[in-house]
């Protein structure tokens, strides 16, 4: 008697890869896919009206409200259809979305839809790149991408990449790298405006604490980072910003650079949000002096619309990355890796890795440059249609011209007591998610224009629901 495929036997789920995989997939598919579209009907805006109470207390009515973990794990399953219904319907209803116009407030891009159907066949065959015999083709389709886009930051014939699950992991690992070069006694400096990863990378890496060195006017200051190295002894790596998450400002890089070669400084720039303008020609002349780096963190899910995650840390010459090296026998035995297996467990401090290389790559390929330039450079201007819109408006206040895609500003005359509540009635009522940041001593809302298919209508929406909810 022949044995039935694993994925048909009876009483036991289906499974996502296999022969079989896709036929069980496809109505799972139908199912989610009406849930998605159900749920953003019943939220009807950019997130959940009511605040965390409500929602808490609507999901805990879909799961049953019991408040037993019955709910979540009942004695008897639901089935997969009954179950992806309601928790995907659930969790749509209850998202903050970053694909509805309104929702502003973070680097918190909406993935394409290519990126999202790429990442369900990395599910669905769930390679691990830790091991050659786990990610045959996936750790070939990472080679492919991580050089290609190395390449664009650095002019230099052995650049490379590793995939990251994002900027806080590229910095500690930009650090450790450093770490590794110069020893212990590496002193950070890092200007004010760093990434809050910055300084707690050189904590969890047991440095010395980190420097912060003052951006009177949101950059790193070169004055004040030259006065800052001469009063700093032993190795040293200086951190650049270019995006902050604040207002998206980029720090003067070559300056920056120069300063470092003088003081036999090391360079990391964490270009997480800004890194993606190289590949504009209306824009790269932003990050001029980024290839000067030792190092540098890029993040794809935010200016590239990739799913979370999607990050990268990139080096000159892939010789950097050799500290990372290391060996487990079940995974890269040193006989194997001599006969010509991959070694991978030196591309990564983790273990288990999902081939996020694929959406990466399967975007790259479906839009190729000039696709993916049209798509910064819109995204940019976006931004600065809002930024003129706010600037002639008598009732509001803009801080200044984005540099990304990042505007702040204030309604008039408000305190900063008002602009915080403003924005917390907006996040309660559920009509718009937008975010606040500190600058010149003040208060300010934060826009950040990462929606590709927002329209001027939807800017004006946006500044007319504003208008109504400072006159309150």
């Amino acid at each position: 008697m022949t044995a039935l495929p694993p994925a048909r036997r009876p009483g036991i789920p289906p499974l996502a890869g296999g022969a079989t995989g896709a036929e069980s997939l496809r109505p799972l598919l139908d199912t989610v896919l009406t849930a998605l579209h159900t749920g953003a009907r019943d939220r009807g805006g950019p997130l959940p009206p009511g605040g965390p109470a409500t929602v808490t207390a609507r999901v805990e009515a879909a799961l049953g409200n019991t408040g037993s973990a019955g709910d979540v794990l009942p004695d008897k399953g639901t089935g997969p259809h009954e179950a992806l219904t309601t928790l995907v319907r659930t969790l749509t209803a209850g998202a903050a979305d970053p694909a509805d116009p309104l929702c502003v407030a973070h680097l918190h891009c909406p993935p394409l839809a290519v990126a999202a159907a790429a990442d369900l066949a990395a599910d669905a065959l769930n390679p691990s790149l830790d091991s050659w015999d786990q990610a045959p083709a996936a750790s070939a389709i990472e080679a492919l991408l991580t050089r290609t886009l190395a390449a664009e930051f650095y002019d230099t014939p052995r650049a490379d990449a590793l995939v990251t699950t994002g900027g806080t992991e590229a910095n500690q690992l930009g650090i450790l790298l450093a770490r590794e070069r110069h020893g212990p006694a590496l002193t950070v400096l890092h200007g004010a405006n760093a990434h809050h990863s910055i300084p707690r990378a050189a904590w969890l890496l047991g440095l010395p604490p980190a420097v912060a060195v003052p951006t009177p006017t949101g950059t790193l200051d070169p004055d004040h980072l030259a006065d800052a190295l001469a009063a700093t002894t032993g190795p040293t790596l200086v951190t650049a910003t270019a995006g902050t998450t604040d207002a998206g400002l980029i720090d003067p890089l070559h300056r920056i650079a120069d300063l470092c070669d003088r003081h036999g400084a090391d360079l990391h720039i964490d270009a997480a949000y800004g890194g993606p303008l190289a590949l504009s020609p209306r824009h790269r002349d932003k990050l001029a002096g980024i290839g000067r780096a030792h190092s540098l963190t890029v993040d794809l899910h935010k200016l590239g619309w990739q799913p979370v995650a999607a990050g990268l840390l990139l080096v000159p010459d892939t010789a950097l990355l050799a500290p990372l090296a290391h060996q487990a026998d079940y995974l890269n035995a040193t006989d194997d890796t001599e006969a010509g297996l991959p070694d991978l467990l030196g591309r990564s401090l983790r273990t288990t890795r999902r081939p996020d290389a694929l959406k990466i790559a399967t975007t790259l390929r479906a839009l190729g440059r000039d696709g993916l330039v049209h798509l910064i450079d819109h995204t940019c201007e976006l931004a600065h249609q809002l930024a003129d819109r706010l600037d002639a408006h008598p009732g509001f206040e803009l801080h200044a011209p984005p540099t990304i895609s990042t505007v702040l500003f204030r309604p008039a005359h408000a305190t900063d007591e008002d602009v915080a509540e403003l924005r917390r009635t907006l996040l309660h009522e559920g009509r718009a998610v937008l975010g606040r940041t500190h600058a010149d001593g003040r208060l300010w809302l934060k826009a950040t224009l990462l929606n590709p298919h927002t329209t001027a209508r939807d800017l004006d929406t946006l500044i007319t629901l504003l208008e109504g909810s400072t006159h309150r």
